[in-house]
């Protein structure tokens, strides 16, 4: 299927520290959450993944929702993600490991070449780049209590608060609570502006 993809790419950060089972567990985490968004997921090699994805102009987003994702499990886990969009071709089966085209290689690339200490960052680099690393800077500092909330609210991008209470088991004002001290208003007000100028 060619077309056009929001291609991110990543691998867990300090997964040597972490046991066979909670490895699996933060990989399964990652791949649960990109179907969220009809993602395909791959994993590389022993700690790496790539996701591909529809809708393009979502990337900072489903970066946001799959980091809330790994964050969830705890403050050991966490991930180094690039992103690129553009052009590619991933097979029938949704194989990422068999997909091929500028987007693919672009991020994977960029995950190469991420200077120490960024651990999100845009291909496209200029502006998108720089509101990427400040997303990243942002939720770098997400609880696991705040990345739940943040990653019911990502996505569908128009659930209600309520929704997303009910789910968790708590209240709503407690989800309010967790965003606001999360970042995420501005983290919202930001990714509208992205996606509505893409």
């Amino acid at each position: 299927m060619s077309g056009q993809y929001a291609v991110l790419t990543g691998d867990l950060i300090r997964s040597s520290d972490l046991a066979p089972s909670a490895l699996d567990a933060g990989l399964d985490s990652l791949e649960q959450a990109a179907q969220d968004f009809a993602g395909c997921f791959s994993r590389r090699g022993g700690d790496g993944w790539q996701c591909a994805a529809p809708s393009p102009e979502n990337a900072l987003r489903y970066a946001l929702i799959l980091r809330a994702a790994l964050r969830s499990h705890g403050k050991d886990y966490a991930t180094r993600i690039s992103i690129a969009v553009g052009a590619g071709t991933l097979p029938a089966n949704g194989d990422v490991n068999a997909a091929y085209g500028p987007a693919f290689t672009a991020s994977g690339r960029l995950l190469e070449a991420l200077p120490s200490g960024a651990r999100m960052a845009d291909a496209a680099g200029g502006v998108l780049d720089a509101a990427t690393r400040l997303a990243d800077h942002i939720s770098s500092g997400w609880t696991p209590a705040q990345a739940r909330s943040v990653r019911l609210i990502l996505w569908p991008k128009e659930r209600i608060r309520s929704e997303a209470a009910a789910e968790l088991g708590i209240t709503r004002q407690a989800v309010d609570q967790a965003l606001w001290s999360a970042g995420f208003p501005a983290l919202s007000d930001a990714l509208k502006l992205i996606e509505s100028a893409v």
